[in-house]
């Protein structure tokens, strides 16, 4: 296959979807098994700096194999293009240190609730940064409608136990995971811009060394600490993590680099809902997943990444 043939087939909507799918499904899954990691690590939900320090040692493993399996594929060890060492520091500080350095804080100092509805508006704002701030795309009516309904979406599935309290927000709290999601924006917009420069996979492999590794100093300065009494059982789940990010992270990058950022990013909005279904079967959180809430959100989500990848050609 050419490269030609190659990039359309990246372009094509049902290839879109199940690369996209794929990733969605997997990012999902790393919501019940971060819970069990805290557990299996010994380490307590509100604990910022170890939480920081395990996601560290995650992504810097993610880097690795993602490098290995590149180096495999080439029959040698892929080293960081000539001039990529801005992009990679760029991407490494939004993508991962920024991003998760206030994620992680700020879920130390807010509600489940509130994180999982701040976070489901990322889609939002990818699609506000790469129209507005790089001009990647036309900011349209049909856009922001389909944002909307795979907002909404994300908003009635976290409405369950919440407790009055809904509005209420602080910086430390809902600001910083207000701010996460905006480096998240940024870092998706530089995957793109990048992504015609360089190799994405070779970037992707990159950055999440250099920002595991940031983070992991950060966790240890701040007086972070993990202890694993459980066995190997620990370090699979910690290797799956790492699959996880590596995987998902690269085809998502690659996803990016042929496609506007609006068609892919509407697909996050499925994040949340395969992290809820994943949830109930991992750690029996049916309840939840089979309510009548759940499939109402579900509905709006598609509906959502539908209205999207209904734009004309011509208005992307």
């Amino acid at each position: 296959m050419n490269t030609q043939q190659q990039n359309s087939r990246l372009t094509s909507l049902p290839v879109v979807m199940f690369l996209a799918g794929i990733c969605c499904f997997l990012w999902g899954s790393a919501t019940p098994a971060i819970k069990t990691g805290y557990r299996l690590f010994q380490i307590q939900s509100s604990d910022a700096m170890s939480i920081i320090l395990f996601a560290g040692m995650r992504f810097l493993l993610a880097g690795f194999l993602v490098i290995l399996f590149h180096s495999i594929q080439g029959r040698r060890w892929i080293m960081p293009q000539k001039g990529s060492g801005r992009a990679i520091l760029e991407l490494c500080l939004n993508q991962t240190v920024l991003q998760y350095y206030f994620f992680y804080t700020g879920l130390a100092h807010a509600s489940g609730v509130h994180g999982a509805i701040i976070t489901g508006g990322n889609v939002f704002i990818s699609i506000l940064v790469a129209s507005l701030i790089f001009r990647y795309e036309k900011l349209t009516a049909r856009k922001l409608v389909g944002c909307a309904l795979g907002f909404v979406g994300i908003v009635v599935m976290n409405l369950s136990g919440q407790e009055g309290n809904l509005f209420q927000v602080s910086l430390l709290g809902e600001g910083f995971v207000l701010f996460a999601q905006i480096f998240y924006a940024t870092s998706g917009a530089l995957l793109k811009k990048y992504g015609n420069q360089y190799d994405v996979v070779t970037l992707s492999g990159y950055q999440f060394m250099l920002g595991g590794l940031i983070l992991i100093l950060i966790g240890l300065f701040g007086g972070g600490r993990v202890q694993v009494e459980s066995g190997v059982s620990a370090y699979i789940l910690l290797l799956y993590l790492a699959f996880i990010s590596a995987v998902a992270y690269t085809l998502w990058g690659v996803l990016l680099k042929y496609n506007p950022v609006s068609r892919v990013t509407v697909f996050g909005f499925m994040n949340p809902v395969f992290g809820v279904l994943l949830s109930a079967l991992v750690l029996g959180e049916t309840a939840q997943a089979f309510s009548v809430k759940s499939l109402v959100a579900l509905v709006f989500v598609c509906l959502g990444i539908y209205v999207v990848n209904s734009v004309k050609t011509a208005e992307r």
